[in-house]
Parts: structure tokens; C-alpha cells; sequence
């Protein structure tokens, strides 16, 4: 009887044991999984059978719907001046509760990502205020997400890429620090239906290895924003919420030192040799000066051709302008100093003739100290020209240290201002 009893306890615990096993398999196996699957997807569509997407989830609770919201840059850039807007590439995440698709009784997450399927299912209708072109990304299928998760929350993603306009005051520019903003605003849903909320923690995500041409992004601000639109004749419509996010971003201005500023001083430095030509050499000083005013005119005009045509004066409109003043003062400065080499002898007052300055040769003079006055020559007769041709030659010695200074000068004076 003993071993009757024992025997039976026996069977009973490797019947549990088998039992347990049978379970674990059924409940992990692949088969099993797809099947829960399948039968969630069944429940789901006996949901939506009943399902109004044109009613929103707090409709009857009288409540607004709260969404909260959420951005990944994935790419950010091309930033035009000219037309004043830039490039993103982000993913939307929007988050919200749906009572409605609480008695699907999920044990796990549902994702969907057919857009017959998503389209039975509310979702808020936003958009993005400032954006000028927006493209849905179809490659290499429909980029959205909805994820059904247990208790009725949803998330639903997709991802676009967008032009948005950023007004820029370019009064520093290539100095310049800007803020361009991404707003996403209810479309239809006043804040008494919709309103939009920025989650907790990071609204704004960037990629890890995000990095822009010209630009540097010292921060990002997300802020709540309200919007008010009234009809042509003044009818209020109504107050809608809004989420703005403002990008802080600094130029970096080492494009515009090797591209702009560097070729400038060279060209600048270049009209210089002018003044170390001899007097004499017309046609090589002419070519210089010439050439040199057409070159920095040309640099300005590309550079002008890259920016919009604001009514202010901005830095770089200030260096290309200091900059074609130098070179044309070198030019002016050969004018002036050909024309007084060349400039005839001046007469006397009430007299034709030229005014003679008598200057003995070194010879004489010691001829007639050693007494002996046959040696002696005649004197030497010059004309007021001699002075001219000295002034010349004076001036372009002193521009050889006056313009290089000034143009120091200039340099301190515009970096300490443009810069601080």
C-alpha cells in the first residue's frame, strides 16, 4: 500500500511537470505568438467596426484631448540666406489616450503600419505653421507608425522632411547668430477640443552625429504658443494651441575668412606695390591699379549675389566697401602723384619767364675755393619742376606707411565691433 501511494505521487508531479512544460512551450513558441497576434488584430477590427474617428477621444467627457508631443531631427541644414529658410528631416511623435481602444485588452503593443488601417483611427490634426514645403517620405514604404499599447495609450510617428522659413537679420552677417523656429499648430480642434503639449523629458531629440555646414546649434528652447484666426471680416474663430521649438544657431565664420575676407586683404595688399613701382612706369601702374579695383568689384558682386537685398547695412557691406576704398585711394594716389611729376614749372608773378634757381656744381665750388677761377663752371640752372618731381616721390613714400596703417586701424576697429 505503501508503494501504491508512493507511486501515485509519482505520476502526479511529472503529469504537473508536463503540464508546465506543454504551457511554456504553447506560450513562447512562435506559432503561439503569431496567433495572439492575429487574434488581437481580429479584436481590433470588431473595435473599429463601432469606432468614430471623427469623434475625439474626451468628446463625451466634455475635457480637450491633451497630445503630447515630441521631435527627432534626424538631418538639419541646408540654411539659405537669400530665401531665408532651411531643410529638416524629423520624426513626429505624437502620444495620446483612447478609452475606446481600452477594451481591446492587448497583452502586448500592437503596431500598425498599414495606412487603410491607420486611417480608421483618430488622430490629431496638426500641422506646421512656418513651413513652406513639406514632402511624406514613401521610401521604401509609407514612413508611419501607429503603436496601440495596453490601457488604450497610442503613439502615432511618421516621419517628414520639410522647409521651413526662418526671418534673419543678417545686420552681422557672416557674424551673425540666428533663431529659427519649427511651430506645430492644431489645424481645426480649438484649445477647448486639442491641446498640444511638449513631453517632459527632450521634446527636441538631435541625431548624434547631426553637424551643419556653416552653422553650429548652441541650443534648443521648446515653448508653448497660442494662435488666434479670425475670417476676412473679422469673425474670431477661435484660439488654438501651439508648440514652438527655437533652434539657437551660431555662424561659423571660417567659410567667409577663406572664401571672402582673405582674398580681399590680399588683393588690398596687392594695390599697394603700386607705390614701389618708379613714377615713370605708367602702364604697369595703371594695369595694377586697374586690375585690382575690377577684381575686388567682381569678389563683392559674388558675394552680394548669395544674400537677399535687405535694406540695411551688413558687415560684410561694410568690409567690401572699406575694402574697394583702399584700392581705389591707391589708384587716385598714382593719379595724383603722375600728375605732379608732370606738372610744368611754375612762373613768376607779372613774369613769362620760368623761375630760375641757380645752384653751383660741387666742382666749382672747390675750383673757386682753391683760387682758381678758369675751373670754375658756369652755374647750374633748375626750375620749380625740381620741387614737383620731389613732392611726388615724397608722397609715394609716405603711402607706403600711411595706407598699410590705416587699413590696421580699420581691421581693429571692425573685428572688435562685428565680434563682441
Amino acid at each position: 500500500m505503501a508503494n501504491s501511494g508512493g507511486s501515485s505521487g509519482m505520476t502526479h508531479l511529472m503529469s504537473l511537470w508536463l503540464y508546465l512544460a506543454l504551457f511554456a512551450y504553447t506560450t513562447c513558441s512562435p506559432g503561439f505568438s503569431n496567433n495572439s497576434k492575429t487574434h488581437d488584430l481580429d479584436m481590433l477590427d470588431e473595435v473599429l467596426k463601432y469606432y468614430d474617428r471623427r469623434a475625439l477621444p474626451t468628446s463625451r467627457e466634455g475635457v480637450p484631448t491633451v497630445v503630447t508631443c515630441s521631435i527627432f531631427i534626424r538631418s538639419f541644414g541646408s540654411i539659405n540666406p537669400s530665401t531665408m529658410d532651411y531643410e529638416v528631416d524629423l520624426y513626429l511623435r505624437q502620444t495620446w489616450y483612447d478609452h475606446r481602444l481600452k477594451q481591446l485588452n492587448l497583452g502586448t503593443s500592437l503596431d500598425l503600419n498599414d495606412p487603410a488601417l491607420v486611417k480608421r483611427i483618430w488622430k490629431p490634426e496638426v500641422f506646421f505653421a512656418n513651413a513652406k514645403h513639406a514632402e511624406f517620405q514613401y521610401v521604401t514604404v509609407p514612413n508611419v507608425l501607429v503603436r496601440i499599447m495596453p490601457g488604450g495609450n497610442l503613439l502615432y510617428m511618421l516621419r517628414l522632411k520639410l522647409r521651413f522659413s526662418c526671418m534673419m537679420d543678417l545686420y552681422r552677417y557672416p557674424m551673425d547668430s540666428q533663431v529659427c523656429t519649427i511651430e506645430l499648430e492644431s489645424f481645426s480642434k480649438t484649445k477647448d477640443e486639442l491641446n498640444l503639449r511638449w513631453t517632459e523629458e527632450h521634446p527636441v531629440m538631435l541625431y548624434d552625429n547631426l553637424k551643419l555646414p556653416q552653422f553650429e546649434i548652441e541650443r534648443v528652447n521648446t515653448t508653448l504658443c497660442r494662435e488666434k484666426f479670425h475670417t476676412v471680416n473679422l469673425f474670431f474663430m477661435g484660439e488654438y494651441s501651439c508648440l514652438r521649438a527655437e533652434f539657437y544657431l551660431r555662424r561659423s565664420v571660417g567659410y567667409h575668412l577663406v572664401q571672402s575676407y582673405l582674398p580681399t586683404i590680399l588683393i588690398v595688399v596687392i594695390s599697394w606695390v603700386s607705390f614701389w613701382l618708379d613714377v615713370n612706369a605708367i602702364p604697369a601702374r595703371i594695369t595694377l591699379g586697374v586690375t585690382t579695383l575690377l577684381t575686388i568689384s567682381s569678389k563683392g558682386a559674388g558675394i552680394q549675389s548669395n544674400l537677399p537685398p535687405v535694406s540695411y547695412v551688413k558687415a560684410m557691406d561694410v568690409w567690401m566697401g572699406a575694402c574697394t576704398t583702399f584700392v581705389f585711394a591707391a589708384l587716385l594716389e598714382f593719379t595724383l602723384v603722375n600728375y605732379m611729376w608732370r606738372k610744368r614749372p611754375e612762373t613768376l608773378s607779372g613774369s613769362s619767364m620760368p623761375n630760375i634757381i641757380t645752384v653751383k656744381s660741387s666742382k666749382a665750388v672747390a675750383d673757386n675755393e682753391k683760387g682758381d677761377p678758369t675751373n670754375a663752371s658756369a652755374p647750374v640752372q633748375t626750375t620749380a619742376r625740381f620741387d614737383t618731381k620731389l613732392h611726388a616721390k615724397r608722397i609715394d613714400k609716405l603711402s607706403r606707411v600711411v595706407f598699410p596703417a590705416l587699413f590696421l586701424g580699420f581691421n581693429i576697429v571692425y573685428w572688435l565691433y562685428f565680434m563682441c
